[in-house]
């Protein structure tokens, strides 16, 4: 294992925790947020919870025995986080609005320390089409894909349907660019279903991502920290779906999970070096999730996605590839507290000319 901790010093710190939020992952924000809560020592971090509905409006928020519920409107959020300056904002927010670098600009605005990767990181790596922009751009190993615009499509479907048959070719995966937790991708293993994924992606964002469909098997890593993150020992998905899907990873729970995966030394080295420079490349920070295929095919490891926010449900990966690294779930908080001050405490602040 690679990377050093630190820790927090044994003064209390407040902390915000932001769930919920307007993207289609808003219950998987809430399930993360009620695990975090639950774990962190509140005699040394008071927690403030802020649920955000579905329609964006930001609500105070408890911790019950049935979970996390709202308990009434709060003012604006700006007022919100004005009164609680000294805190550190924990982000629990996936998909759009949340962990794409919207909230992340607002804290800046705001002046507060908080969990997470930076404005630039979390939109670059949010966005599927230019995260893989980036990651060519450095060298790294991704599968074969192609972007496809809502203009495109509308424009010319059938030239847009010819190009993926083209490349990536068939069978493939359409993606949303900009949404996580296999929300909206469809696995196409003929011409005549790639219409309807097309059109089902486009349906959460502008962008599409389409990939070839990999032969192999599927190896994530844990990355935790900044300029010299460590990594986790390799976990592998095995899914029970014909891929990892959203309800194989949050619903019926027949995935299952091995960490740390069976992999030969080289091929571990491989994954986090790999791993290490695309949280680099792509500007992140603190925490992240990087996932891989292993290739059937002779070209070895290739790159998927990079999450800046994965979950923290008792089936993620991130928490079970810590743990299983020697970092236990309350070391992890900790540690993105830490993480979080000492960026905070090192941002320039210069503004004469």
């Amino acid at each position: 294992m690679n990377g050093t901790f630190g820790r927090v010093g044994g003064e209390v710190i407040e902390l915000v925790v932001l769930f919920g939020g307007r993207s289609a992952e808003h219950e998987i924000s809430c399930i993360t947020a009620s695990h975090v809560v639950a774990a962190i020592d509140q005699r040394r971090h008071p927690v403030t919870l802020i649920g955000i509905d579905r329609e964006g409006r930001w609500h105070e928020a408890e911790m019950g025995p049935d979970g996390l519920s709202a308990t009434g409107p709060v003012a604006e959020p700006t007022q919100v986080l004005r009164a609680r300056s000294g805190a550190v904002v924990l982000p629990l927010l996936h998909g759009p609005l949340g962990e794409d670098g919207t909230v992340q600009g607002l804290l800046e605005l705001m002046d507060l320390p908080y969990v997470g990767s930076g404005v630039l990181g979390s939109a670059v790596a949010m966005d599927k089409a230019m995260t893989k922009v980036v990651l060519t751009a450095s060298g790294i190993p991704q599968a074969a894909h192609t972007v496809v615009t809502d203009r495109e499509y509308l424009t010319d479907p059938d030239h847009v349907v010819e190009r993926v048959r083209s490349r990536p070719g068939l069978p493939c995966f359409v993606k949303p660019a900009n949404m996580g937790s296999s929300v909206g991708v469809s696995r196409v293993d003929d011409a005549g279903s790639l219409v309807d994924a097309i059109e089902a992606a486009l349906s959460y964002d502008r962008t599409v991502v389409i990939e070839e469909a990999i032969g192999g098997r599927e190896i994530e890593v844990a990355v935790l920290g900044s300029d010299d993150p460590f990594i986790s020992a390799p976990g592998e998905i095995i899914p029970g779906d014909h891929f990892y899907s959203y309800a194989d990873k949050y619903l019926d729970g027949r995935s299952r999970t091995v960490v740390p995966a069976d992999l030969d030394e080289p091929t571990v080295e491989r994954v986090r070096d790999l791993a290490r420079q695309a949280f680099r490349a792509l500007r992140c920070d603190g925490l992240a999730r990087c996932d891989f295929f292993l290739s059937d095919d002779g070209r070895g490891v290739l790159l998927n996605e990079v999450n800046t926010m994965p979950g923290f449900t008792p089936i993620s990966m991130f928490p079970k590839m810590m743990e299983a690294s020697g970092v236990p779930y309350g070391e992890i908080i900790e540690r993105l507290i830490e993480l979080a001050l000492e960026r905070h405490a090192a941002r320039p602040r210069r503004v004469d000319f």
